[in-house]
């Protein structure tokens, strides 16, 4: 008989065997690893709770959890926070279930009015509302060499990595100071540009510190000016370039275009097998720039559950709702946009 308790991250033994667990479990992802749930924690002030299934002492299941407190979007429960991924994974379904209960259990005692599954395996029990054909996952192999991944990439965008490759750009990889200082400023520019809101800069700091060498940024510049930069995350031989963007300058120069054909190759480099373009909507640019690059969108369920009566949360901007909000969002200027961003996304869990 499986028991449910929640691990101790403060406990490097516990550490240890739990990212055992995740690298030798198939589903096992990098939002699995405790290193994410703490650096959620410490970068966005959030509170992390992970449980664990043990039978005999020994882990058999696991479900990283995020308590996710918004004054703007509400409280909710979310595997995990700040991820595409991150669900109940586990040796058998009976185990899956067993988490999900005790998740939307804990739920309810810390006054979370919905608990949001993403990835991993799905519960099937009563309640859940699982939601599939929305979101999209883009991972193909890497190529064996340099011209093998031009090939790999269809004609059209291959002309504007050609281009790329033509320019006077830079491009460099690193944690240092320099290299943090850099991605936060080209991301938030892109996001406002987006118009949504920056996450923290502690956050992406926080990733870096907990992740070591599984995680860095690459940047590339053009006459010393920084264009285009991405943190990327690195497990079980797979690079996702997680947290990119670029300026409006990087337009001209192609520089998000070398940016990840860059990635590809220093992912390659580094020993890994696949790139994974991380998740994205079904008919939006990013899914038709993805498609474009040759990779072939894959369906993502996601599993919510709510209380009587309670609606889920509805944090994404896409949704038509927020239109004026968004577009208002793009107008501001960016040091504006760079203070009160943080606050706001801090919650978006």
């Amino acid at each position: 008989m499986a028991t449910m308790r929640v691990a101790n991250l403060d406990d490097p033994a516990q550490m240890r065997a739990i990212d055992r667990y995740v690298a030798d479990h198939p589903l096992g992802s990098t939002f699995h690893r405790p290193a994410w749930s703490i650096a959620v924690a410490r970068g966005c002030g959030q509170i992390a709770h992970y449980l664990l299934a043990e039978q005999n002492g020994e882990i058999c299941g696991l479900l990283p959890l995020t308590e996710v407190h918004s004054p703007l979007f509400g409280r909710a429960l979310a595997s995990a926070g700040f991820a595409v991924g991150g669900g109940p994974i586990a040796d058998d379904a009976v185990l899956v279930e067993l988490l999900a209960d005790a998740a939307w259990n804990l739920a309810g005692r810390l006054s979370c009015p919905s608990l949001e599954l993403r990835g991993g395996s799905t519960p099937a029990g009563d309640g859940w509302h699982v939601e599939a054909g929305t979101y999209a996952g883009f991972v193909r192999p890497i190529a064996a060499d340099d011209e093998a991944e031009l090939l790999a990439i269809p004609r059209k965008q291959r002309a504007e990595v050609r281009k790329a490759i033509g320019f006077d750009l830079v491009v460099r990889t690193g944690t240092a100071a320099i290299d943090r200082a850099d991605h936060y400023a080209i991301y938030a520019e892109s996001v406002r540009n987006l118009g949504t809101p920056v996450f923290p800069r502690s956050l992406f700091d926080a990733v870096l510190d907990e992740y070591g060498t599984d995680a860095d940024i690459l940047t590339v510049s053009h006459q010393g000016r920084p264009l285009s930069s991405v943190l990327s995350l690195y497990h079980k031989g797979v690079v996702m370039p997680y947290w990119g963007g670029g300026t409006r300058e990087a337009r001209t120069w192609r520089a998000n275009d070398m940016m990840y054909y860059a990635l590809m190759r220093h992912a390659r480099g580094r020993g890994c097998r696949a790139f994974d373009f991380g998740r994205s909507k079904f008919g939006t640019g990013a899914f038709a720039f993805k498609k474009n690059w040759g990779f072939d969108p894959q369906p993502l369920s996601y599993a919510i559950r709510t209380a009587d009566g309670q609606r889920p949360r509805e944090i994404n901007p896409m949704n038509p709702k927020y239109r004026l909000q968004v577009a208002a969002w793009q107008r501001l200027p960016l040091w504006v946009a760079n203070r009160l961003g943080p606050w706001i996304a801090r919650g978006l869990g």
